[in-house]
């Protein structure tokens, strides 16, 4: 994933400027002409010569007109961020405690098998990484921020529990965790654990990609992983209903790969151990930020005395 980003976009009305600087450069041309052709011998010394004495000077030009867009880049603060490997990595958690998350086809239920799972990611996590945790159904709730202290961590997700509201809205669960990530200046994970059904935003015209909007301009990866089977019980009502729990793959595999993150289905327990482990490896790659400022200036120095030697010598002016 490669992004290129501004932290001063304004200075880049200053762009505007070039066209003034190419206009101003073919003015001032022929006003040189002119006055050169008043030297009496300026036709002879063109025939013994067998030179144009007065170029366009298109190299000079070139040069100036990349100063000028180095500084004017450099000066809004051009970021260039892509995707390479990193020492360590903040995560958040995000679980679903909708209703349909009681279903019981991964034992004993999808979140009390999220939240063990969970906790043995915690626990395994070897690098200094900070991690907050969100719970999420109808509305989303912030449990903790980033914070380091797994005996915490653990008693956090323990407690968690499912949500008497209705609704899920995995678009909400997205922003709020992206905003717990803003200051990080690490690399920046969330693992979004649902069944991938997304009711509230279904009401809002393109909710989840809003949110995905967000998470991508703020260089955020997500991890998907989707509990269950399309089949499951609902949990929450006896299973002489059939009722099944919805569960929508399509929209967890679109969050992922728009991110530049991983899907994972979990259909049992022992795949949500693996989904963990997986992204416990992938968090050794995350998306990395290089300031262009300090490299622009230096391009700018270096192509201002090529500059200079240049209309020292090769384009040096007739006096």
């Amino acid at each position: 994933m490669i992004n290129l980003t501004f932290d001063n976009p304004i200075y880049l009305w200053y762009l505007l400027s070039i066209p003034l600087l190419i206009y101003t450069h073919f003015y001032l041309l022929r006003h040189s002409k002119m006055r050169a052709i008043k030297f009496a011998n300026f036709e002879a010394l063109k025939r013994v010569t067998g030179e144009k004495l007065i170029t366009k000077n298109i190299i000079i030009l070139i040069i100036r007109v990349l100063i000028l867009s180095c500084v004017i880049i450099a000066a809004s603060g051009a970021v260039f961020w892509y995707e390479g490997r990193v020492n360590e990595n903040d995560f958040v958690i995000a679980i679903d405690i909708s209703a349909s998350m009681g279903a019981q086809d991964v034992p004993p239920t999808r979140i009390e098998a999220a939240k063990q799972t969970a906790i043995n990611f915690v626990n395994n996590l070897r690098s200094k990484s900070s991690i907050g945790v969100v719970s999420f159904s109808g509305t989303t709730f912030i449990d903790t921020v980033l914070i380091d202290n797994k005996d915490s961590l653990r008693k956090t997700i323990e407690n968690i529990e499912l949500a008497k509201t209705g609704g899920t809205d995995i678009a909400g669960a997205i922003i709020t965790s992206t905003n717990i990530l803003l200051n990080s200046k690490k690399g920046k994970t969330i693992v979004l654990i649902t069944d991938g059904s997304n009711t509230v935003g279904a009401f809002i015209d393109e909710s989840v990609e809003n949110s995905i909007d967000y998470a991508v301009n703020n260089h955020v990866v997500v991890h998907t992983i989707g509990v269950g089977s399309e089949t499951g019980p609902i949990g929450y009502l006896p299973e002489f209903y059939n009722i099944s729990a919805v569960y929508n793959e399509d929209t967890l595999k679109q969050i992922s790969n728009s991110t530049g993150g991983y899907y994972f289905k979990a259909m049992n327990k022992e795949a949500l151990e693996q989904a963990y482990k997986d992204i416990s490896e992938a968090a050794k790659k995350g998306i990395i930020p290089l300031k262009l400022s300090y490299s622009l200036m230096l391009i700018a120095l270096l192509l201002l005395f090529i500059e200079w030697g240049l209309i020292s010598t090769r384009f040096r002016r007739i006096p």
